[in-house]
């Protein structure tokens, strides 16, 4: 069972992880986007931060021509050394995972209107919708041919857990996009449980779907794949969850301040929504700050931010996410891993989650509250 405290700083062996899984994977998966027809890969680089908007080779700043952080490519590299395996049997998975990702991400883009990606403008921003869209489309196609090329029933297999995290993808985004017209208050009202199955359908679905298919690809029991791809989704949702506690509470890249920054995008988050099914006198005051399709001022922000905080909503959200957490560890008890796996993914997985809620936590113990 994993606990929240006392706190180890897992961040230096963490690092180390996801630089090795990075390293191990990043070629693979420009080896795939180059088979990608000129036009969309063109984007498709552009949007992974390889390249500047006219092609030349100009990574985007900060993004050190990688991948982001890599959690996902990294869950499934140690997921098929745990089970015994040789690390370089995840790469396919891992790419095709990350394919996945960096599709969502463009066609979110296109959906919300999100005008800025990785410190730079979206990719239909650059680029137009049209060639936005195909090249998420391109995507998801390659990410299906790059698992299909595996060869054997394990092919097979690979592409069904593709398939299926697809669907889980298109589920808790629908369901997510639903929530925008449902009341604040009432019967009708979002409800914490529903949100919290949205997203580990939005989040959860890949990272299930990465561990899952290392262990697979490296030759994994089906007890065993089943078990990682749980414990994956799991750990998806505490970290969406940490996410969205960051997204009100969390430093911004610069100044001291919180910047309330999904707040400011009207976004309902698990904090929001909790806090309106806590207090049904907040939902109202949520209602009116929140729900009238307006830019809210940072002074604004900040008032919701702290009715949210005072009716429970952020308290709720942390141990969800901390709750997760334990979950996604109590999935992988049953089996025998192997090596030194085992506690890489302890460190990844608590890193990941309790960086988030350690650096906007208040002083103090945060209680347990259960909807």
């Amino acid at each position: 069972m994993l606990l929240s405290t006392p706190y180890v700083d897992h961040a230096p062996a963490a690092e180390e992880t996801l630089l090795r899984c990075r390293e191990l994977v990043r070629p693979a998966l420009r080896t795939a986007v180059d088979r990608l027809h000129p036009w969309p890969r063109r984007v498709v680089s552009y949007s992974f931060g390889w390249v500047a908007a006219d092609g030349s080779e100009r990574a985007a700043p900060g993004s050190g021509g990688g991948t982001g952080q890599g959690v996902r490519p990294a869950l499934a590299v140690l997921a098929a050394e745990a089970v015994g395996g040789a690390c370089g049997s995840a790469v396919p998975g891992a790419v095709a995972v990350e394919l996945v990702h960096a599709s969502t991400l463009v066609h979110d883009d296109v959906a919300d209107r999100g005008e800025q990606r990785r410190g730079r403008p979206a990719a239909w921003k650059e680029f137009g919708t049209g060639p936005a869209v195909l090249s998420g489309d391109a995507l998801l196609a390659l990410a299906v041919d790059v698992v299909s090329r595996v060869g054997g029933e394990r092919s097979a297999q690979a592409v069904r857990l593709v398939s299926g995290a697809l669907a889980g993808l298109v589920h808790g985004r629908s369901e997510e996009a639903l929530f925008g017209s449902r009341p604040w208050a009432g019967p009708d009202a979002v409800r914490p449980a529903e949100y919290r199955e949205a997203a580990l359908r939005r989040t959860g679905t890949l990272l299930g779907c990465a561990a899952a298919l290392g262990a697979l690809l490296a030759g994994g029991s089906a007890g065993s794949v089943e078990a990682f791809g749980t414990a994956g989704r799991r750990l998806g949702l505490a970290l969406q969850l940490a996410r969205e506690v960051a997204g009100i509470w969390g430093p911004p890249a610069t100044g001291r301040r919180p910047d309330h920054g999904s707040l400011l995008r009207g976004a309902r988050t698990m904090p929001v929504v909790a806090a309106a099914a806590l207090d049904q006198g907040v939902a109202g005051r949520l209602e009116k700050l929140l729900g009238g399709g307006e830019p809210l001022t940072r002074a604004r922000a900040a008032y919701a931010a702290q009715l949210v905080e005072e009716a429970g909503g952020r308290e709720f959200a942390v141990c969800e996410a901390r709750r997760a957490l334990e979950s996604a560890r109590d999935a992988l008890d049953g089996l025998a891993l192997a090596g030194p796996a085992a506690e890489e993914i302890d460190a990844l997985a608590e890193f990941v989650v309790e960086r988030r809620l350690r650096d906007c936590e208040d002083a103090g113990a945060v209680r347990m509250r259960v909807l």
